[in-house]
């Protein structure tokens, strides 16, 4: 049976790792078939990140969002739904940051921060929590960050938004609990993905690849029904890189 499983911010870094890596994990495992909708706001990188899903041998399609705006969060889940009438997985991968010093950070600064991280995020896993909760299963993930336990000078408002999913993580918990959905909370270190813009060698040569994260998300999904795990703090052996 098809595995349908959304992927958002799936054009590059970590989304685009995580699409790959589920696509890979169907050719050794007879038992499991995705079916992937990836999502994020530009059509190019999903074109490409599909196609080699598609090498692989994973049905693949692609539904440009921008989950900042509501009316495209309806669109991608009603779009899920008409054609595939269930969703399995989704993974709350798109996220934003502006990186600098609290005194300069600006009210266009806050409103692009939260439109995505939190009230795209929000909405997004209310819509698709409905739908697993009435089949009574699913998996939902959601790719936080350290800065969501640990703040950062340069990232004030970075962080508050991560906190600000935590607290979203721990509140699905208890609905999930009581309908066997699995919610796990993904918190990776410094990893090496476009969001950074670009870093000095001797920064790039510590930090971690979307591999890296990629990967424990993929082994998470496929553990058995009775285990939820719930919870990966993945860093840099090195520790924290602050920015």
């Amino acid at each position: 049976m098809k595995q349908i499983i959304i992927i958002t911010g799936a054009g590059k870094g970590i989304g685009k790792s995580i699409a790959l890596d589920f696509a890979k994990a169907a050719v050794n495992n007879n038992d499991f078939e995705p079916l992937l909708i990836l999502a994020s706001r530009t059509a190019s990188d999903l074109e490409s990140v599909a196609s080699e899903c598609r090498s692989y041998g994973a049905e693949t399609n692609i539904i440009q969002t921008d989950i900042a705006d509501l009316t495209e969060v309806d669109r991608l889940v009603t779009t899920t739904m008409e054609r595939y009438g269930t969703i399995d997985c989704l993974v709350n991968n798109a996220g934003v940051g502006r990186f600098k010093a609290l005194g300069e950070m600006t009210e266009e600064d806050f409103d692009y921060t939260i439109a995505t991280n939190l009230k795209g995020t929000f909405f997004l896993t209310q819509k698709v929590f409905a739908v697993m909760e009435k089949k009574r299963s699913g998996h939902i993930f959601f790719i936080t960050s350290i800065a969501a336990e640990t703040a950062f000078k340069s990232s004030s408002l970075y962080s508050m938004s991560k906190f600000g999913q935590k607290g979203l993580v721990e509140t699905m918990r208890l609905y999930a609990k009581s309908c066997n959905v699995k919610i796990t909370n993904v918190m990776p270190g410094a990893v090496y993905t476009p969001m950074w813009g670009e870093v000095p060698d001797t920064v790039k040569n510590v930090m971690m690849m979307p591999e890296d994260i990629s990967g424990p998300v993929v082994n998470a999904y496929l553990t058995t029904q009775r285990t939820s795990i719930e919870e990966l703090v993945i860093r840099p052996v090195c520790g924290d890189i602050s920015e």
